[in-house]
């Protein structure tokens, strides 16, 4: 950082000491002239940090509009020319192009935050680029980096106590909870309208998968969620089984339903063998090409005749990517023996299908058995808005996994109902982990930064001074809220401010009629773990960001 000052010091000396005298060029030398002022490190700490804050707040800044049910949306555009529209904190940050190393702390900061919780992706940067905020005006007063950081976690950890104390806890049972928990997550998407749909969509599929009574944690590659084009977010529905937005294959007229389906999985393919290395083989007689196809059609219908054997009428293929998977000649042979083919079945859906329907994957013919095979009570096609998809109904072990076919009129939508689904699936996820409620609305956040402020005037010193700084700072969740809900934003904190210091600690921002109300009676609810994960993530990064005092370049 000191090298542009050195440079522009070295000529001003230059004409100092020989005076008017034209100076001889020279060539800079890593040293400094020892009568040259150098930089001192503090200096340069102090500005390798200002620029560190500067980038991480002009990344919390971009995303700040999009926070809460009035949140603006984003409307990101890639050089290919796809187009996204999202106000989901962490979609925009992945997508965002960041140069500066800060900056990019802060979009890991969301990532983090979404694995760990799934929802308050937007919150947490808010409140780690208002975190950034106060440290800037603690440095400019002169208290060290050091302490800064040691008291912003000490505040960190007392969050935690506050926030405990103000939640509820929630049973897994009590499906009203969690739809009012989902409801609240899709609130402030942009398919808001429709979260009457999706809320208890998401609580019924993942009720389907775990046991209430014992349950710590959820896969939720349990749950998939298949889009298909056509229709409206109101046709989205869940399946007990498995969805392919594959059709079926229709050459030579075979089936498309079958009832009490045998279902076999294969990774092999139904046609042709390839020679290993790419070579032309050529045939100059007539008697020999017959001769060639009479043993292609032998050959595959071998393989067909081994795949009837084993009793299966219902077969997916693995998609190939060395040769075709299947060609016309063994889909003929299929729909004579009246197998229905569903073909491209990607790798990874392997394993869900293996789960849901209890089939296992074969990759040699020799090997097909009855007993690797799946069951189902009911495989068929069925017509919807655009295109055909295939469903699988009544499998045996219903309850290990769930699917849920999302619909929507374009492309811009579908991809955002699925994202929103997963939020409000990892904000069930965070309940079934943390079995905690609190109310939402900006109201943890004022809570934590009056019951902090009190709680740093019995702190001594400098540490007091930095928690009253951390308090401070999260008055920015409430502050943004009512700010992009067009509301006068600093009446409304006030008062907000004014209800929790005489002691109603569910009092948070009611969006929908402009004031502050006790939230809880709204149904806006929240799971304790994103809170908590909120403030300490946050915090963890803002502490590392006040740690860095140098960026060394690597060539």
């Amino acid at each position: 950082m000191s090298t542009p000052t050195t440079r522009r010091a070295a000529p001003a000396l230059h004409s100092s000491v020989f005076g008017t005298h034209r100076s001889q060029p020279h060539t800079m030398s890593s040293q400094p002239p020892p009568n040259q002022p150098r930089v001192s490190d503090r200096a340069q700490e102090k500005s390798v940090r200002e620029s560190n804050i500067v980038a991480a707040k002009a990344v919390a800044d971009a995303v700040r509009t999009s926070l809460g049910p009035r949140g603006m949306d984003k409307m990101i555009s890639s050089p290919g020319g796809d187009v996204v529209i999202t106000n989901d904190g962490a979609t925009i940050l992945k997508q965002m192009e960041v140069s500066h190393p800060t900056a990019k702390m802060l979009v890991d900061l969301s990532k983090s935050q979404d694995v760990e919780a799934g929802d308050g992706t937007t919150t947490v940067t808010v409140i780690a680029g208002s975190l950034l905020n106060q440290a800037e005006l603690l440095l400019k007063r002169g208290i060290h980096p050091t302490v800064i950081s040691e008291s912003f976690l000490m505040a960190a950890r007392k969050s935690e106590e506050v926030l405990q104390a103000m939640s509820v806890p929630v049973d897994l049972a009590d499906r009203e909870s969690l739809i009012k928990a989902a409801s609240t997550s899709l609130n402030s998407k942009v398919i808001s309208n429709n979260a009457s749909t999706l809320a208890p969509l998401a609580v019924d599929s993942l009720l389907g998968i775990i046991d209430p009574a014992t349950a710590t944690n959820v896969d939720l590659r349990d749950i998939a969620v298949i889009k298909k084009l056509g229709g409206t977010i109101d046709d989205t529905e869940l399946v007990q089984g498995m969805v392919f937005t594959k059709k079926t294959s229709h050459a030579a007229g075979g089936p498309t339903k079958v009832a009490n389906a045998k279902i076999a999985l294969i990774q092999f393919c139904l046609s042709a063998p390839k020679t290993d290395i790419e070579q032309n083989v050529v045939v100059s007689d007539y008697s020999q090409m017959d001769r060639i196809l009479k043993e292609e059609r032998k050959y595959i219908l071998d393989l067909c005749k081994k795949i009837q054997k084993s009793g299966c009428n219902v077969l997916l293929i693995q998609k190939s990517i060395l040769r075709d998977a299947v060609n016309e000649l063994s889909l003929h042979f299929l729909a004579k023996m009246k197998i229905l083919v569903v073909k491209d079945i990607e790798r990874d859906d392997v394993e869900f299908i293996c789960k849901t329907c209890g089939c296992m994957p074969i990759a040699n013919a020799d090997t097909i058995h009855a007993e690797k095979l799946g069951k189902a009570d009911l495989v068929q096609e069925v017509s919807t808005g655009e295109g055909k998809i295939v469903k699988v109904t009544g499998v045996p072990n219903a309850g290990k996994t769930v699917t849920i076919l999302c619909k929507a009129s374009n492309n811009l939508v579908l991809d955002e109902s699925e994202r929103s689904l997963h939020d409000a699936l990892c904000v069930l996820r965070c309940l079934v982990k943390k079995r905690f409620l609190t109310p939402g609305g900006g109201a943890p956040e004022m809570q934590l930064s009056y019951q902090l402020s009190k709680w740093a005037n019995t702190l001594s010193g400098t540490h007091s001074y930095c928690v009253k700084a951390f308090a401070e700072a999260m008055e920015v969740v409430p502050y943004t809220l009512a700010e992009n809900a067009g509301l006068p934003a600093i009446e409304v904190v006030t008062d907000l401010r004014n209800r929790h210091a005489a002691g109603e600690t569910a009092a948070g921002i009611n969006v929908r009629k402009g004031r502050v109300t006790n939230i809880l009676e709204e149904d806006v609810l929240v799971p304790l773990l994103v809170h908590t994960s909120a403030v300490t993530l946050a915090t963890e990064c803002v502490r590392l960001i006040l740690k860095i005092d140098d960026i060394v370049i690597t060539r």
